[in-house]
């Protein structure tokens, strides 16, 4: 795969037209690579130069401030900020909504001042631009429902790219009945992720997971890695893995035509 970093770009003299943060579990969690990896091949397909930091990148510090060490959080914030503005970073984009805020709305009181979006949206402007283009392909007809991850929506009201993509899939696109600003935690945000749950008669990702199965679908979209492992896990808790598959954007995207 092509994956320049920002070091190999700046050696040839080149700026790129966008960072790609690859963020903590985009980086190291095996699932979530297949993510990043999906992604990559779209921005290859649709001739996007990007580049990534590679071994620079270092944590954004969310799950640091969420757990609510604010000191541990400003120490790796600065670290990034000094790495991407020695870089004279201007665009980032992420497949990590949890990074997506963080760079997006705290880093700039640090310093960090960027043009930050979600995979989703450069995706639909990707499209929108006629750089790439979408069939149904393999999904034609199948019935998807997307969960909205919430520091995409509710915290940042994105709403519509990721349900333009996955209606341009040719499939029926189902709501959950809490949906949008109305959505339901998969349970992992706020550093949630890296703990044990609280006490209580069940877990969020499997209330979540009910939500879904209520509508009945083939596929279980996200937006987000934390999300595509807490729906994965609810998935596998309420036995219904041979009858829902659970897939970024991103991966719907790359597979449809198989890029």
């Amino acid at each position: 795969m092509n994956v320049p970093t920002m070091a190999e770009m700046m050696a040839q003299g080149k700026q790129p037209e966008v960072l790609f943060w690859v963020g903590c579990a985009g980086s190291f969690d095996d699932r979530a690579k297949k993510i990043t990896k999906a992604f990559v091949k779209i921005l290859n397909k649709a001739n996007v130069e990007f580049a990534v930091l590679g071994t620079e990148e270092s944590c954004s510090g969310d799950p640091a401030k969420r757990a609510g060490n604010e000191f541990l959080f400003q120490m790796q914030a600065m670290t990034n900020i000094e790495v991407l503005n020695a870089y004279k970073v201007k665009k980032i984009v992420t497949a990590c909504p949890h990074c997506f805020n963080t760079l997006k709305n705290e880093y700039p009181e640090l310093g960090g001042v960027y043009e930050v979006v979600h995979h989703t949206e450069l995706l639909k402007s990707l499209l929108d631009e006629g750089r790439i283009t979408i069939e149904g392909g393999k999904f034609k007809g199948k019935k998807i429902t997307f969960h909205d991850p919430c520091y995409l929506g509710r915290a940042n009201n994105i709403y519509e790219a990721p349900r333009e993509l996955i209606q341009k899939l040719d499939v029926e696109l189902v709501e959950m009945k809490r949906c949008k600003t109305n959505g339901l935690c998969c349970g992992a945000g706020g550093a949630q992720m890296f703990k044990d749950a609280e006490k209580g008669t069940k877990e969020i990702n499997v209330e979540r997971t009910e939500d879904a199965i209520e509508v009945n679908p083939d596929i279980i979209a996200t937006g987000c890695p934390f999300c595509n492992t807490m729906m994965t896990d609810g998935v596998k808790i309420t036995n219904k893995e041979k009858e829902i598959e659970v897939l970024d954007i991103a991966e719907l995207i790359a597979n449809a035509d198989d890029l």
